[in-house]
């Protein structure tokens, strides 16, 4: 039997995310495409709820709420208090322990102040309820599509080694997604 998650709970917090992230005066797109951002968090969703049908002890709400919201507090202009107020402490917290604190190596170049922030928010995710785990595993599957064609060789080699890392954090958040992120990691670059 697989975690239960509630539709109402996915379309709540599917237009939060939409919203915050195409509004007014943000109109938020995948990096190097026309294409609406939403279709990022959907796609995570999709990854998390697939590892849902294969998890019984999980929380199934937290996992798709987190899934849908996890790039707001990054992304937007949507606040902690903000998803506390519409989400509730678990969902909000999930968030935030997804997000990139960026305090963290302020003043390093690029690849150090990113690797420092990962090794912040994965020592937070890992804090973390195992719902919370997975939509990270299920963020990074879905990052790793086939890399921008500017992307040096270097920066490519990077990335993969970065989802390697996360993989082995996040051993034992839940086997259906880590073997699927095992696949992408192999096939990618």
């Amino acid at each position: 039997m697989s975690s239960p998650w509630s539709q109402e709970h996915y379309i709540r917090a599917y237009r939060f995310a939409a919203e915050a992230h195409w509004n007014g005066t943000l109109r938020q797109h995948v990096p190097g495409t026309d294409l609406p951002y939403l279709l990022h968090f959907s796609l995570v969703a999709m990854e998390v709820i697939a590892g849902l049908a294969t998890e019984t002890d999980v929380d199934g709400d937290l996992a798709v709420q987190c899934a849908l919201l996890h790039d707001t507090l990054e992304d937007t202009a949507i606040g902690y208090g903000d998803v506390v107020a519409a989400f509730g402490v678990p969902v909000a917290d999930g968030v935030r322990a997804l997000s990139k604190d960026p305090a963290i190596g302020r003043g390093l170049p690029s690849p150090e102040r990113k690797q420092q922030q990962m090794a912040d928010s994965l020592a937070r995710i890992r804090a973390q309820p195992r719902a919370v785990w997975m939509v990270k595993l299920a963020d990074r599957i879905t990052n790793l599509q086939p890399p921008p064609a500017f992307w040096s060789r270097d920066k490519i080699d990077r990335y993969r080694d970065e989802a390697h890392a996360i993989l082995v954090a996040l051993d034992g958040g839940c086997p259906a997604l880590e073997a699927r992120l095992r696949q992408k990691i192999a096939a990618y670059g």
